[in-house]
């Protein structure tokens, strides 16, 4: 449980991004992990009022506000057509339609959780984000930044023409996975992505051809290099073998069109 001393309806992101500057005070979002914490904060700042709970799309790419929730992110029909319904499947399985109505989209990609299906999904994808002051980058070093104080306005999905497909393993309906897995094919290559290992997600690439002629080979071979942990949920030796079986699984998805697995 946490306590709130004031809440601030921001009116405007300039106003809310000052407020921010203080380690006493508290962006809320979609409120569904930080409710869990224990923090003493001084001024929750709501961005509610600020129009950026829409989902937008232009010939380039679609942009998706901070606020949109995940429930508006897994029913969008267009947003779900380009991405052949990758990032719906990402979040369908997240607890359950209420807790999806609440949770947003810049919840889940600024917290840079370990366990978030939202960000190894996006990872994979030509993702940026926007920061109110730091502009744009991209998603893949924006994991890797050191949290600080900024203000992330919308997440922006690029369109390349791209195929995409997630898969999850979990040990039971709604729970967190215990590995997830996104796989992107592109005219110029593959770019994957493995997550809930049990660490924040990490992103690699491969040639349409290393795939083609070697897929086995090659998913070794970025395996390799990534480190994954023992947890409650499994252990190590187990998350790497099961991250070869969705890999695979998530290409021949996408090669087939979803008619076999």
């Amino acid at each position: 449980m946490y306590s709130i001393k004031e809440y601030v309806i921001a009116t405007t992101l300039e106003e809310a991004y000052n407020l921010n500057q203080k380690k006493t005070n508290r962006i809320i979002a979609g409120n569904m992990w930080l409710r869990l914490g224990n923090a003493n904060i001084v001024n929750a700042i709501d961005l509610s009022k600020l129009g950026l709970n829409k989902i937008e799309e232009n010939d380039e790419e679609f942009q998706l506000g901070c606020m949109v929730s995940l429930r508006q992110m897994e029913l969008d029909e267009k947003l779900n057509d380009y991405t052949k319904n990758a990032l719906r499947d990402c979040v369908k399985d997240i607890v359950g339609t209420q807790f999806r109505n609440s949770a947003t989209v810049g919840g889940s990609i600024w917290g840079r959780f370990g366990f978030s299906d939202v960000l190894t999904c996006m990872l994979a994808m030509d993702t940026e984000v926007e920061l109110y002051k730091a502009g744009r980058i991209s998603l893949a070093d924006f994991v890797n930044m050191k949290p600080d104080n900024d203000i992330l306005v919308k997440v922006i999905i690029k369109k390349n023409d791209g195929k995409a497909n997630y898969q999850a393993l979990r040990n039971a309906a709604t729970d967190f996975p215990v590995i997830a897995c996104c796989a992107v094919k592109k005219s110029d290559g593959w770019s994957f992505s493995i997550g809930a290992k049990p660490t924040k997600a990490v992103r690699y690439t491969a040639s349409l051809e290393d795939i083609q002629n070697n897929m086995d080979g090659t998913l070794d071979d970025i395996l390799e290099k990534i480190t994954f942990g023992t947890n409650t949920r499994a252990s190590k030796e187990y998350r790497k073998a099961m991250a070869k079986v969705l890999l695979k699984r998530a290409i021949k998805n996408i090669e087939t069109d979803g008619q076999e697995v």
